[in-house]
């Protein structure tokens, strides 16, 4: 009897999380599991069929507004994806624990651990709280060049955003950037 697990592959903006996840992915098809990806309607960096890498990588996906979704299309499959998991509400944890209960049902979800001010996204803090393995990635910081880059930076107008900004924005290169702990700015009132 197979168990199943939850991996979650974590880090700042442009580390390679997505890239991690399709490639894991890859690797189930290849051993010929069946394979369903969600990704948050919310993120409309890509189109909602389609998770994608900085590096041009891609896998098939259905964009979905509620973790529920999730439950409901996950039904028959050995593996769940789900991309930017920081997008979803909290509830995405007790659907990720539901579809790990299936037998040998294995779920990798992708996410920020933390936002554009140093602070935890509640469903990745939770999300790693449970898993049976995490995978934290660094970049590499645009300031300095450290390989350890953990923060993601967002600009408007090439400065710090304001602490008070809303938390979350949809966007890429163009509103964040990695940083290491020394590079990285929180601008506080």
């Amino acid at each position: 009897m197979s168990h199943g697990t939850l991996t979650v592959v974590t880090g700042c903006m442009s580390c390679g999380k997505s890239e991690e996840l399709i490639r894991r992915l890859r690797r189930a098809v290849i051993a010929k599991q069946p394979v369903a990806v969600f990704k948050p309607a919310l993120d409309t960096r890509t189109d909602a069929v389609t998770v994608a890498s900085r590096d041009g990588r891609s896998f098939q996906a259905r964009a979905v507004a509620r973790p529920t979704e999730i439950l409901e299309a996950a039904e028959g499959m050995a593996v769940i994806g789900i991309d930017e998991a920081q997008f979803f509400e909290e509830p995405l944890v007790d659907v990720c624990q539901k579809i790990i209960a299936r037998n040998g049902t294995r779920v990798i979800a992708a996410g920020l651990d933390t936002d554009f001010r140093g602070e935890p996204f509640e469903t990745v803090a939770r999300l790693l709280a449970v898993a049976d393995e995490v995978v934290k990635l660094t970049a590499i910081c645009v300031r300095c060049g450290s390989q350890y880059a953990r923060h993601s930076q967002r600009l408007i107008a090439g400065r710090p955003a304001p602490y008070d900004a809303p938390r979350i924005m949809v966007g890429g290169d163009e509103l964040y950037e990695p940083r290491c702990r020394d590079c990285f700015e929180i601008n506080k009132p």
